[in-house]
This record gives C-alpha cells, sequence and structure tokens, in this order.
C-alpha cells in the first residue's frame, strides 16, 4: 500500500473514533510483551506533524536499546534546531517587542524534573532544561539566571531570530494586534513523549509560545504537571496549544491522573479536554480563537489523542522499522 493511501486510512480510523469512541485505532494499542523481562516494544509519541520526524530520531535511539530520556531529548532538538519552524527554538515568532524567548521542560520515570523559561539566545532549551534537572539543585530557571547557566554549561549562544520572523514582526506591528488563529502553528509546542525497551517513560515539552505575546509572557509549556507530567507507574502526557487553559486545570497531570483511576490514554485526553470545556462554559468566556490538545502514553504502550476542536495531529512511532504514522485527533467541538 502506498504511504499516502496508508495515511489515509488511518485518518478515516481516527475521524470514526470522534463519532463512536469505542471503536479501536490499531495504532492505539498495548504492547504485545508479556509480564516478563522481555524487552518491550519502544513508543514514542509527538505533537503536531513534525513530530514525524522527530519520533522517527527517537525511535532509532530505542530500537538500539536507549533511553526514553535520551530518545526523546534527541527527537525535539531535530525540531529546535528548524529554522523554519516558527513556535519551537530557531525561527521561533518573536514577542511583541521583538525578543525569541523559549520554554522547556523535562521528567522522567522517576519524577525527576527540569525547566527553563523566557531564555535568550539558546537554540537547544530541552536539553538546557535537562541540565538543570541533572545538574542544579534546582528544577527551573529563567530569564537572565537560565541564560547565565547555559553559558556556564557550555551551549552556544546565537540570535534566535530569522529573516522571515523578523519580516512576520514587522509586518504585525503594522497593527499591533494579538489574534491567534486556530490549528495555525503560532501558539503551539513540540510535546514528545517516549517508552523504552526496559519500561522506563520520559517526556519532554519545548517552545517559543505564543506569537507576538507580551514580553515576559508563559504559558504552560515549562510548568511541570501543566505542559508535561510523567509518571513512571502510570504513564505520561503532554499539552499543545493555549497555554493560559492548559494552566487552569492542570492539564497533563490531569490526564496522567486519569489513567491511573484506569481511563485508557485516549478517555484520559478526552476527559482533561472536556474539563477545560467546562471551565469556558462556567465563565462565559469567548472560546471560538481557542485550540487545546492533548496526547497520552501508558505504561503498557498503549497511546492516545484528544483536541477541543478538529485540526490537531499527532504522530505515532512503535517498534523498529516502522515508519512514524501521522494521526488526525478526535475532537469535543464539530468546528
Amino acid at each position: 500500500m502506498k504511504r499516502s493511501d496508508f495515511l489515509k486510512v488511518v485518518t478515516g480510523v481516527a475521524a470514526a473514533t470522534a463519532v463512536v469512541p469505542s471503536l479501536a485505532n490499531p495504532f492505539i494499542k498495548a504492547s504485545s510483551a508479556k509480564k516478563t523481562h522481555e524487552p518491550l516494544v519502544p513508543v514514542s509519541i509527538a505533537t503536531w506533524r513534525f513530530g514525524l520526524q522527530t519520533t522517527a530520531e527517537a525511535m532509532r535511539i530505542l530500537s538500539n536499546k536507549g533511553s526514553a530520556l535520551d530518545a526523546t531529548e534527541a527527537g525535539v532538538k531535530i525540531c529546535e534546531a528548524d529554522p523554519n519552524e516558527r513556535s519551537v527554538g530557531l525561527g521561533g515568532r518573536p514577542d511583541r517587542d521583538g525578543h525569541v524567548t523559549l520554554d522547556a521542560c523535562c521528567m522522567d520515570h522517576l519524577g525527576n524534573i527540569g525547566s527553563v523559561a523566557g531564555v535568550e539566545d539558546v537554540v537547544h532549551v530541552s536539553s538546557l532544561a535537562r541540565a538543570v534537572m541533572e545538574k542544579t539543585p534546582h528544577v527551573m530557571l529563567v530569564g537572565e539566571g537560565a541564560r547565565q547557566f547555559a553559558q556556564e554549561m557550555g551551549f552556544p549562544l546565537q540570535d534566535l531570530r530569522v529573516p522571515a520572523s523578523i519580516a512576520e514582526w514587522e509586518k504585525w506591528k503594522e497593527k499591533a494586534e494579538y489574534s491567534p488563529v486556530v490549528n495555525v502553528e503560532n501558539h503551539d509546542t513540540i510535546g514528545q513523549l517516549s517508552m523504552d525497551m526496559a519500561g522506563q517513560l520520559a517526556g519532554m515539552c519545548t517552545t517559543s509560545g505564543m506569537a507576538f505575546k507580551m514580553r515576559g509572557r508563559i504559558g504552560d509549556s515549562p510548568i511541570i504537571g501543566a505542559g508535561l507530567y510523567v509518571d513512571g507507574e502510570v504513564g505520561a502526557a503532554t499539552a499543545t496549544g493555549h497555554g493560559e487553559e492548559v494552566i487552569r486545570v492542570v492539564g497533563s497531570y490531569r490526564v496522567v491522573a486519569e489513567m491511573e483511576k484506569g481511563f485508557s490514554p485516549q478517555e484520559a485526553c478526552e476527559r482533561a479536554v472536556r474539563k477545560i470545556y467546562d471551565f469556558f462554559q462556567r465563565r462565559e468566556a469567548g472560546i471560538q480563537d481557542t485550540q487545546i490538545g492533548f496526547i497520552a502514553l501508558n505504561k503498557r504502550g498503549e497511546v492516545g489523542g484528544y483536541a477541543l476542536r478538529p485540526g490537531f495531529q499527532y504522530a505515532v512511532a512503535r517498534g523498529e522499522g516502522e515508519e512514524p504514522v501521522l494521526l488526525d485527533a478526535p475532537a469535543l467541538l464539530p468546528t
């Protein structure tokens, strides 16, 4: 079967799941490993289309018995270094004052955590977050302090702006209005979760934040429990979209907590999105410009994804020799 035809089939299954949640997606399944010391089938899952590249890289490492944390870091670094991506790393869109500031966090199966926020001039903030986790007594560094720590750790400094992102900022200044567009990656992240052959879980989340945000704005991505959460005995989750709304419900922790209750990753993501929607209804707040997406991976290798509205996609890579697959996440709202 041609890959294009294959993706159509997968997309059709995912769309059907939005109507009949009980339909099983062939890629949302448990590992076939028995309860022995037999190596598990490794899995990596990541937000958005760029996840096809990042999960493929993660799988290369996982298939060689690499750790979930190493694999996830290697994956997201591809996206961070791509100058054509406008919501992550090099080439990320600046804030309203023209500064590109990056946020990231990481968490492993033991509950070790690291985070950085509002960092300038450092491309690989995912690696910097890991350095905070492994090299400091703290869990979060921000702004100039994080930049200084990066220098001490030998991270190269460079201008994160590229000609295309500068041109977009100059164009935006003509009206200077903040108006996010749903499913246009001007306010998204890459969140990635992996499980290695030892059954260990890890996750990372990295972003340049909302385009043309207020100077100093921080979203959910560097906040453990909001943008990312990992419980090595249960599962892992990460979020993308409107960070303020994810923070409001401690979204990624909520997804993992639902899995701990016994819900599947798919059901857990759905329950978190519904909670966000409930808060909008209580506040009678406008929801038309908001998109939220969650992905999750449990200890058995099952995955799931769900969004507030259609358009959110995520990539899944499972086992050596199989290409990652891009899935359309089911959604709560019709449009």
